[in-house]
C-alpha cells in the first residue's frame, strides 16, 4: 500500500495553498473539529473493511494450509482420490484467482475521497506558523514558563482542557521562532524539548543532537558562548562525528578566548544577558502588565466617585419603567458599563448572522490608507448592516436610545471573534491629524464614540486596556463599554489609545459600533463631555 500513502502525501501538500487564516477566529476553528471528527469516522470505516478483508484472506489460508499439509504427507495417496484431484484443479483454477482479486481490492477509495474533498479547506502552513506565534505571545504576556505552556496548565483553563505539548510540539515552536530570526524563544523551546527528552519522553522524530545543534547557535546568536560552547560539546559527546558541530567548536572555542582577553586588557567582564527580541510597540511593558491586571493607578479618592446607577438617559421613552443598569468603569476619559444590555438570544443571532462571513480583520496602513492585515491584530470580522435582520436593527436603535447619538451616519455593527491569542495591540478608534483621509470616503466625519458589546465570557485573559490612563476592564457577557474618542472640539482624544488583550483560555467574541461626527451636531450629552 506504498501508492496509498504516497497519495495522502501529495494531498497534504497539494492542498497547502488554501489558505483561510484560521487560527485568528476561534468561532470557526471549532468548524475544523467536527470535520476532523468526520474524518475519523471515515478511517474508522475504512480499517473496519480492511480488518474484513484480512479476515476474509486468513481464514481461506487457514484451510488452504490444513488441506495441504494433509495432502503432502502422501501426494500420491491423496491425489487418487478423485474429488481431491477436481477440487486441486478448481483451487488453482478458480480460487486463487478470486483470492487474488480480494488481495487487490483497494477498500480504501471511500476514505481517499473523503480525505480530497475536505483537505480543500485545511489548515495550512500559514495557519500552523500563526499558532505557534501565538503561543510564544501568550508566553510572553503573561509571564508563562514552558514548564506550564508544556503541561497544558494555563490560569483559567479546565483540567478536561487541558493538553500536555509533547518533545516534538515543543521542538516544532522553537523551528517556527528559529525561522523568524527569534532565537530568544527558539532558545527556551529548544531547552524545554531537551528537558523532556531527558525526563524519557520518547520522539517519534527529534533527538538530541538536533536540538542541541538549533540550541547552541540560537544561544551564539544572542552572544552567550560560553554556554554555545557547552551545548556545542554535550552535542560532539553524542556525536563526535558531526561536521558543523566540529567546526562550531573550534570558532566558539577561538571567539571565548578572544573575547577574555579583552575583557583583561579592559579590566571589566562581560556579562550575558537574554533578552526578548527587539519590539516595535513602545508601550509593551505597560501594555503587558495591564493585560495581566497589573499596575491599574486609580487612588481611593478617585474610586469613591465612581458610582453604579440606573439609567434612563432623561427619561427616554423606552426607559423610564425599565432603565438600564450603568457602571463608570473609569472617570478620565469617562468610560461606562451598560450590564445586561442584550439577550443571549439576540448574541447568538448576531453570531449565526456573523460566523458565515468571517474574514481576516485588517487595519488601515497609515501611509498608504489601504486596508491590510496586521500580526497586531489577530481576529475575524464581518459586518452586520440593520436591514439584514430585526435583531441588528434593535441593537442599533439600543445604542442610539442609550446613548443620545445618532446612529443613522455610524458604521454598520462589527461582529469579531478572536483567535488563538487573539489580539489588537494598542491603536486609536478615531483618525488622527496626520490621517486626514482616514474616513473620508464615508463621509460622515471622524468616529467621536465607541460602543463596544461583549458577547462572551473569557476564561483568561482578553482584556480591553486603555494604555494611556493604565485601566484595564475585563470582558463581561452581554454587557457593553461606551467611550467618546473626541473631544468637544472634534480634537482626538489621545487618553482613548486601547488594546484587546492576547485571549489566553477561552473564545472571545464582540460586537462595536463606531458613531461617527455627521448627525452628532446637537445630540452629545453634556455628562459625559470633557474639555481639551
Amino acid at each position: 500500500m506504498a501508492w496509498w500513502w504516497s497519495l495522502i502525501h501529495c494531498l497534504l501538500l497539494a492542498s497547502s495553498s488554501a489558505h483561510d487564516d484560521f487560527f485568528t477566529s476561534i468561532g470557526q476553528m471549532t468548524d475544523l473539529l467536527f470535520t476532523e471528527k468526520d474524518l475519523v469516522t471515515s478511517l474508522k470505516d475504512y480499517i473496519r473493511a480492511e480488518e474484513n478483508k484480512l479476515e476474509q484472506i486468513k481464514k481461506w489460508t487457514h484451510k488452504v494450509d490444513v488441506l495441504s499439509a494433509a495432502a503432502t504427507q502422501d501426494p500420491e495417496g491423496f491425489l487418487g482420490h478423485p474429488v481431491n484431484a477436481f477440487k486441486l484443479m478448481k483451487r488453482l483454477n478458480t480460487e486463487w484467482a478470486e483470492l487474488e482479486s480480494v488481495v487487490l481490492t483497494d477498500v480504501s477509495d471511500a476514505f481517499i475521497s473523503n480525505l480530497t474533498i475536505q483537505r480543500q479547506h485545511f489548515p495550512n502552513d500559514g495557519d500552523q506558523t500563526g499558532a505557534a506565534k501565538a503561543l510564544m505571545r501568550l508566553q510572553d504576556t503573561y509571564q508563562l514558563d514552558t514548564d506550564t505552556m508544556s503541561t497544558g496548565q494555563l490560569p483559567g483553563s479546565s483540567s478536561w482542557h487541558q493538553s500536555r505539548l509533547t518533545v516534538d510540539d515543543c521542538y516544532d515552536l522553537g523551528k517556527v521562532a528559529y525561522s523568524e530570526a527569534d532565537y530568544y524563544h527558539t532558545e527556551l523551546w529548544m531547552v524545554q524539548a531537551l528537558k523532556q527528552l531527558d525526563q524519557g519522553e520518547t520522539s517519534s522524530t527529534m533527538d538530541a543532537v538536533t536540538i542541541l545543534d538549533y540550541l547552541s547557535f540560537s544561544v551564539y546568536q544572542q552572544g552567550e558562548l560560553e554556554r554555545a560552547l557547552e551545548f556545542t560539546r554535550r552535542l560532539l559527546q553524542l556525536d563526535a562525528t558531526h561536521q558543523r558541530a566540529n567546526g562550531n567548536l573550534k570558532y566558539f572555542e577561538y571567539q571565548l578566548s578572544k573575547q577574555k582577553k579583552m575583557e583583561a586588557a579592559e579590566g571589566r567582564q562581560t556579562r550575558e544577558t537574554r533578552v526578548p527580541p527587539d519590539d516595535y510597540l513602545p508601550e509593551r511593558k505597560s501594555y503587558e502588565q495591564l493585560c495581566r491586571g497589573e499596575g491599574i493607578r486609580m487612588t481611593p479618592r478617585r474610586q469613591s466617585r465612581l458610582f453604579c446607577r440606573y439609567y434612563d438617559n432623561n427619561r427616554h421613552p423606552r426607559y423610564v419603567i425599565g432603565p438600564v443598569k450603568q457602571e463608570d468603569e473609569w472617570d478620565h476619559p469617562p468610560i461606562v458599563r451598560y450590564h445586561d444590555i442584550v439577550s443571549d438570544e439576540e448574541m447568538q443571532k448576531v453570531k449565526e448572522l456573523a460566523k458565515p462571513r468571517l474574514r481576516r480583520a485588517t487595519i488601515s496602513n497609515p501611509v498608504t490608507g489601504v486596508l491590510e492585515t496586521a500580526p497586531y491584530r489577530i481576529s475575524k470580522s464581518a459586518w452586520l448592516g440593520a436591514h439584514e435582520h430585526p435583531v441588528v436593527d434593535q441593537i442599533n436603535q439600543r445604542i442610539q436610545d442609550i446613548t443620545g447619538l445618532d446612529v443613522s451616519t455610524a458604521e454598520d455593527l462589527q461582529v469579531a471573534n478572536y483567535g488563538v491569542g487573539g489580539q489588537y495591540e494598542p491603536h486609536f478608534d478615531f483618525g488622527r491629524k496626520d490621517e486626514p483621509d482616514a474616513f473620508e470616503s464615508l463621509g460622515t466625519g471622524n468616529r467621536i464614540a465607541t460602543w463596544l458589546l461583549y458577547m462572551s465570557d473569557v476564561q483568561a485573559g482578553g482584556a480591553t486596556v486603555f494604555t494611556e490612563v493604565r485601566a484595564s476592564i475585563w470582558p463581561k457577557k452581554g454587557t457593553a463599554v461606551f467611550w467618546f474618542n473626541l473631544f468637544p472640539s472634534g480634537d482626538g482624544d489621545h487618553r482613548t489609545r486601547h488594546a484587546a488583550c492576547p485571549v489566553l483560555v477561552g473564545n472571545k467574541w464582540v460586537s462595536n459600533k463606531w458613531i461617527h461626527e455627521r448627525g452628532q451636531e446637537f445630540r452629545r450629552r453634556c455628562g459625559l463631555q470633557e474639555t481639551d
